[in-house]
């Protein structure tokens, strides 16, 4: 017969390895040589071989105990070669692979409710300035018959006479390999650990029940679109005793027909008379707030920016607010008199330009004092 390697041989760790990695290294070597998974000769004997010492080594008692007599057990001990290794313990691997972290999880343990999500179109402004609003959202609460137990009042659910509470049935089944425990949810109670006798009339049993539940929202200055608000607690109920979920509101902001915005600052085109752009002016500007009086120096090109600061939006996280940007257009003129045609064919002239005209372009500027008039308007 072999001898019997060193345990900590066994898992490729030195004798001042910790817990963690003792449990960390046969984590790995049980998944390299389960049966299920390794196909070769010598994978099952090499797996007892990694439970025996996992068993010896993650045991406190025992650990000590081999640290000071190695094998050699005065107790006729825990070791029982390779022959004593339970190979059976497959559903405690799995549970440990596959999300049980080594132990079984409570059924009756506090659930936390699920998180909600409620989607809001706001006007541009809003979003700029913020506001105080009422949203109505359906979402599942605590049974106010019961309040959460799912029982008739004056009775209350009863543990399952088949799991014991577990919420769990265990299937022994004896293999070439071993024994192998296969764990799933009871066949009587749902894996809930409970049975419901008397069930409440107002939720069936359930705990919770569906509502429409008003809640006031605030909207911060300064949220762009897309923007999240979350408000803690406002979500589903939460099960046995567990906190609810949170709700989380996505905004949605609409356009606006004058402004634009890009992060704080805010962006606007604004036309102007050939005359106005050549000689210069004193033009009015609407901005979020108010009217604003902007200078055009003579000689202004159309697509020059200016920059009226502190004219933007609020910023969120921060003190202050964006800029606003004004983009100035020289308009085309349109429907002039033969007096005025007159005048600008000797402007041309005198310049050297042809003159020009375009209808899309005259649309196009139309639109704009079309807008900019409804900024004035507050639109």
């Amino acid at each position: 017969m072999a001898e019997k390697r060193d345990y900590y041989e066994v898992l490729g760790l030195g004798k001042d390895a910790s817990s963690d990695d003792i449990k960390k290294s046969y984590r790995k070597l049980a998944r390299q040589y389960h049966p299920d998974v390794n196909k070769a000769a010598d994978a099952e004997a090499k797996f007892k071989e990694v439970k025996e010492a996992y068993d010896v080594l993650s045991d406190d008692q025992k650990r000590a105990t081999y640290d000071r007599y190695g094998h050699v057990d005065p107790n006729q001990g825990f070791g029982g070669g390779a022959g004593g290794a339970d190979f059976g313990g497959f559903g405690d691997i799995f549970d440990m692979f596959f999300g049980g972290g080594g132990g079984r999880r409570d059924p009756n343990a506090p659930q936390r409710g699920n998180d909600l999500q409620y989607t809001m179109t706001i006007e541009f402004k809003e979003a700029v300035f913020g506001k105080e609003t009422e949203i109505t959202i359906p979402r599942t609460e605590t049974c106010d018959t019961c309040h959460g137990s799912g029982a008739k009042p004056g009775t209350k659910p009863e543990t399952c006479s088949v799991c014991h509470g577990a919420g769990q049935q265990e299937v022994v089944q004896n293999t070439p390999f071993g024994r192998i425990v296969n764990r799933r949810p009871c066949s009587n109670c749902g894996g809930s650990g409970r049975v419901i006798k008397d069930k409440c009339t107002s939720c069936g049993g359930a705990g919770k029940v569906k509502k429409q539940r008003k809640l006031s929202v605030r909207i911060p200055a300064g949220v762009d679109d897309g923007a999240q608000i979350r408000l803690s607690g406002e979500g589903e109920a939460g099960a046995r005793g567990g906190a609810p979920g949170d709700l989380y509101i996505v905004i949605r902001v609409k356009p606006h027909s004058f402004f634009d915005r890009e992060g704080d600052d805010i962006y606007c085109e604004v036309p102007l008379t050939f005359a106005q752009a050549a000689l210069g002016d004193e033009v009015e500007i609407p901005t979020l707030t108010e009217k604003v009086k902007l200078k055009i120096p003579a000689g202004t090109q159309t697509g020059t920016y200016f920059r009226l600061k502190g004219k933007g939006v609020p910023r969120l996280r921060g003190y202050g607010q964006g800029d606003q940007h004004v983009k100035v257009t020289v308009v085309t003129p349109t429907n002039l008199s033969d007096e005025q045609k007159d005048l600008l064919r000797q402007l041309s002239g005198s310049m050297g330009t042809p003159s020009t005209s375009g209808s899309a372009q005259e649309e196009h500027h139309e639109s704009i004092f079309e807008r900019m008039k409804k900024a004035f308007r507050g639109e």
